[in-house]
């Protein structure tokens, strides 16, 4: 028996347009909050679409081809090519006159933040007809926890146990430096923010990204109910707030109201029980600084 062809092929008809595009049984941790929000942006995006998958929790979750549990066809190209993979893919789509085919990549924060970075940025400065989304789930979960540029401060991880020592990389204002259409974040606990901004994305054309707050039960030392709670929280204290940005200048803040303290957020998760209050007291610090400037931005 020959080797099995894991290339997607350009002419793969599209599933049922009421067929679930996601499948049950694969291979995502019992409460994750990956496939819930997987099924969301599939549910707005549609059949017509193809995904560009790099190693990753989420390439986990599709399982290699041709058995994916993805019924769109998923290309699984090396960690740092996504963005890369995506542009080739966008463009033999359109010499065959595919124009409406939406191209997607759902990587993680390691093949984004860090591993996937120079792809990325090249595709932005190209203005790729490509949309991005970021599974950002603040560390390298799937080999053992380790931080990425994504972990937040004092986090410990696998390869940081006493605690990050470097703040979070802020990408949201990376990319709006390049100038692509339409940079945003949303949050699956947030759902009505997170379709808006899905469906938002799919009506424009260029480079779009857009980040999801993915609590990692394991990575984040979380009860097996606990993802959807602490996604909420990280948004109503400000820690991850929703926000969108256009054409790299016009700044939306979509929840503009912080209801808690930072404190309440970092108590749910292992991940911070080593924290002292002076180390707890810089982290609300922090997250105020960058509310306040959000809000320069939004006000500008």
């Amino acid at each position: 028996m020959g080797p099995v062809n894991t290339m997607p092929s350009l002419t793969t008809s599209p599933p049922r347009s009421d067929a679930p595009l996601l499948c049950p049984g694969h291979a995502a941790c019992p409460g994750c909050a990956e496939p819930l929000t997987l099924r969301h942006i599939l549910d707005v995006l549609g059949p017509d679409t193809m995904a560009v998958i790099p190693p990753s929790c989420m390439a986990i979750i599709a399982g290699p081809q041709p058995y994916s549990s993805l019924r769109i066809p998923v290309y699984q190209p090396t960690l740092e090519a996504s963005a890369a993979a995506a542009s080739g893919l966008r463009r033999a789509l359109d010499a065959k006159g595919q124009h409406d085919t939406q191209v997607i990549v759902l990587a993680g924060d390691g093949g984004t933040y860090d591993i996937g970075f120079q792809c990325l940025s090249s595709a932005a400065e190209r203005n790729e007809n490509i949309l991005y989304f970021c599974l950002d789930n603040e560390g390298y979960m799937n080999t053992g926890a380790q931080k990425s540029s994504s972990t937040p401060h004092y986090a410990s991880t696998g390869s940081t146990p006493a605690g990050k020592t470097s703040r979070k990389k802020n990408l949201l204002e990376i990319m709006a430096a390049h100038g692509i259409p339409y940079a945003a974040s949303a949050s699956i606990g947030h759902l009505d923010d997170l379709r808006r901004k899905v469906q938002k994305a799919k009506a424009m054309r260029g480079l779009r990204l857009i980040t999801l707050l993915i609590p990692c039960l394991d990575g984040w030392g979380l009860a097996d109910d606990g993802a959807l709670g602490t996604a909420r929280a990280a948004v109503e204290c400000g820690a991850y707030p929703l926000v969108e940005i256009e054409d790299g200048v016009r700044y939306t803040l979509n929840h503009p109201q912080r209801t808690r303290p930072v404190a309440d957020y970092l108590a749910l998760q292992r991940r911070y029980r080593h924290l002292s209050a002076e180390q707890t007291q810089a982290l609300q610090a922090e997250v105020d600084e960058g509310w306040a400037r959000l809000q320069r931005r939004v006000a500008a």
